[in-house]
């Protein structure tokens, strides 16, 4: 089955190019696409239902952010993590992520809680993903508590940040194993958040941001 394209030009709806990263994005979360395997830009087009330019769009940014590679003739292929990406990247995003809810927690104190509703949506989508086995959903919700946690700081240029990291957590979520003690780690955090108190916020983030790195080095290197 080909995913369906939203209608070119209408109000509001993605680029083609847009919908064909987020596309190919999801089936390299879930595993459709492996670590390592090629990818045929003709081959992609066909599945999505889309022309070549959109798809070469798509697998050119999805390049540039780190999540396929060039193969030294032609083509690309899905990258492997490797250790030193994980690390790397929990070596970036630890301090992106605790100033986040300090700042998203801030927010709340000074009366800009808007964007708590969709905080604590992310929540329940979790536990329900969980709930139902649905692991894909699970990982989708998982990252989209982090992201309105960013989007609630208030922060612009922390938002534009953190939109190239999502990317690749969302990736290192799909791969690795995800605790139920980690959703009590978010509830936790939403606590914290949800009360005014940034320090608090940011202790707790710490935390899970920490346990996560374990997790994940433990999942996919076994230690």
């Amino acid at each position: 089955m080909t995913d369906k394209a939203a209608e070119p030009g209408r109000a509001g709806s993605p680029s083609l190019g847009a919908q064909a990263r987020e596309a190919v994005l999801r089936r390299i979360v879930d595993r459709r696409y492996e670590q390592g395997a090629r990818l045929v830009e003709r081959e992609v087009a066909e599945e999505l239902g889309m022309s070549r330019v959109p798809v070469r769009e798509a697998l050119r940014a999805l390049v540039a952010e780190g999540l396929l590679e060039l193969l030294p003739h032609s083509g690309v292929r899905v990258r492997r993590l490797e250790r030193a990406d994980v690390e790397h990247l929990y070596e970036v995003w630890e301090p992106l992520a605790v100033q986040a809810s300090r700042l998203a927690a801030r927010a709340v104190a000074t009366g800009g809680g808007e964007g708590l509703a969709a905080l604590e949506a992310a929540l329940h989508q979790a536990e329900s993903a969980a709930a139902a086995d649905e692991g894909a959903r699970e990982v989708a919700a998982h990252t989209a508590f982090h992201e309105e946690v960013v989007a609630l700081s208030g922060n612009p240029l922390l938002v534009r940040t953190m939109e190239q990291l999502s990317r690749q957590l969302r990736l290192l979520f799909g791969l690795r194993e995800e605790p139920a003690h980690m959703r009590a780690q978010h509830a936790e955090m939403y606590r914290h958040i949800a009360a005014g108190d940034p320090e608090a916020a940011a202790a707790s983030t710490l935390l899970h941001v920490r346990d996560s790195r374990s997790v994940a080095l433990r999942s996919l290197f076994g230690a």
